[in-house]
């Protein structure tokens, strides 16, 4: 690009700062340029792009000043202050001297030790002696002098900065360092010969807009400023649904276009759904205090018919089965509790339906809730993906192929099925998928046929419904190559951006 082209191609902005580059320094060129930072910033990439500029990025330690540090800067260090006291009134109880000074415990203990260790007090009998000279007491310590000439380069500093960096460090914010990204500009060859010739004042037109092309006077004989195409512009991160939601997406479509319908219901159920209805013993580990988050409140039950028939089931039993031989209490059932798996809303739905419904096919995905400690495999909400199919013809072949079927569009190619054991299915499958880079079996989730005592109290006969609910959030931590499963639920703005698309 001739000089002529070059001068044509600058922005407003760019022509602003190349009188002031020669500064060096961000902060010159913002204030006598009278652009904020950002602008600045951007020109100089921009002259970088046209070789006019070399941009040289070095990190570099700051020390700064912290909050109490501020506040030290305009009151005085605590020991400071404490002197002033002290000037004053040469020998007076501890008890005193901290009532008087108005310091906190802590900076009262900082300021005693820092004068102990300049021996300008003693401590004997609970009583402080001082016995500094005019001299000593006017004199400011390392500490102070250093603080007043804050901020410094943490690799520039003297032996005697390095001894009061150390000794304000050891107390709480006075001090605070930070890592810093300083920015040297070089001009090149280029740059200094386009500096010296002259730069008219042109009035170009930036952009083409509805105004100017409403009239041709705006616009003939007039100038276009030049525009780099190869030159690199500032990366935009468009809008997009979060990664999980998108999978979530995906696999909604993949049951839809298998022909099921989606089941949906409260994060907040009764315990009768949630357990009583899938044949979990009102004395079953799982509904501990320790599994469950149980809401301070209480529901009523649905239909008294359906009560009576699971209550059957878990007291005395249903289709040849001894049930759980205990007394089933109503009041347990209310409980109110935050769902822990998806299958609360398989219970409800197989309550609703009648005969002419049938055969049906229902799934769900949504958020469910355990009482876990967080840690990178571990957390107190996840999401589940479930499913039922309720058909009289159905048996356990369908099962495993309706599961190969999803996990295979779901972007797994080899699954395994082992036999397992859930308190409301049998048969029961354990599900896992073969991962190829680590060399092992993923466990999934489990699966099988609901029990007699869960279909007849619900259905009103035995009929043969297949269920599953594995969980979701491990398919994903695998597709995203996420090692700790909190980051599901992060909102860094950064990582975000950079996170592909759920595509398979």
């Amino acid at each position: 690009m001739d000089m002529k082209k070059l001068i044509e191609s600058l922005s407003p902005h760019e022509r602003k700062i190349l009188p002031y580059i020669k500064e060096k320094k961000i902060s010159e060129i913002c204030k006598k340029s009278n652009l904020d930072r950002t602008s600045v910033l951007r020109s100089l990439e921009y002259l970088k792009n046209k070789g006019l500029i070399e941009l040289n990025f070095e990190k570099k330690k700051i020390v700064g000043i912290g909050i109490n540090g501020s506040l030290y800067i305009s009151k005085g260090l605590p020991e400071r202050r404490l002197l002033n006291l002290l000037d004053k009134k040469r020998i007076l109880s501890l008890e005193e001297v901290q009532k008087q000074s108005k310091l906190s415990d802590d900076e009262f203990r900082a300021a005693i030790g820092a004068l102990k260790r300049k021996a300008i007090i003693e401590l004997k009998n609970g009583k402080i002696i001082f016995s500094a000279n005019k001299e000593e007491i006017s004199k400011k310590s390392p500490e102070e002098i250093f603080l007043e000439s804050l901020p410094l380069e943490y690799d520039s500093l003297t032996p005697e900065q390095l001894y009061a960096l150390k000794s304000l460090q050891s107390r709480k914010d006075i001090i605070q360092i930070k890592e810093k990204k300083i920015i040297s500009i070089e001009i090149t060859n280029l740059g200094h010969e386009l500096i010296q010739s002259k730069i008219k004042g042109q009035n170009l037109i930036e952009q083409v807009t509805s105004e100017i092309l409403k009239k041709d006077s705006y616009w003939k004989g007039k100038k276009f400023r030049r525009y780099d195409i190869n030159s690199s512009v500032p990366e935009i991160s468009g809008g997009k649904q979060h990664f999980v939601n998108q999978a979530v997406e995906y696999a909604r479509k993949i049951w839809v276009e298998m022909g099921f319908k989606e089941m949906t219901g409260n994060l907040i159920t009764s315990s009768f759904w949630n357990f009583d209805a899938l044949f979990t013993a009102q004395d079953h580990p799982v509904r501990d205090m320790q599994d469950t988050f149980f809401i301070n409140q209480k529901t009523e039950l649905p239909d008294k018919k359906i009560v009576r028939a699971v209550k059957k089931s878990h007291e005395t039993g249903t289709a040849g089965s001894k049930g759980w031989q205990y007394s089933w209490s109503k009041e347990e059932a209310k409980k109110l509790v935050l769902r822990t798996h998806t299958t609360c809303l398989s219970s409800q739905t197989l309550a609703k339906l009648k005969k002419e419904d049938l055969p049906a096919k229902f799934f769900a995905i949504g958020k469910c809730f355990r009482n876990e400690t967080v840690d990178w495999s571990h957390g107190f909400e996840f999401n589940q993906t479930e499913g039922i199919v309720i058909d009289e013809n159905a048996n356990f072949r369908n099962l495993l192929g309706y599961l190969q079927e999803f996990f295979r569009k779901m972007g797994f190619k080899k699954i395994r099925f082992t036999p397992a054991y859930f308190p409301y299915t049998e048969p029961s499958v354990e599900i896992s998928a073969w991962h190829p880079e680590k060399k092992v079996w993923l466990e999934l989730g489990g699966a099988g046929i609901f029990r007699p005592e869960v279909t007849i109290p619900l259905l009103g006969k035995n009929i043969p419904v297949l269920a599953w609910g594995p969980g979701f959030d491990r398919i994903l931590l695998d597709y995203y190559k996420i090692k700790d499963l909190r980051e599901l639920y992060k909102n860094d703005i950064t990582k975000l951006r950079k996170m592909k698309f759920w595509v398979k």
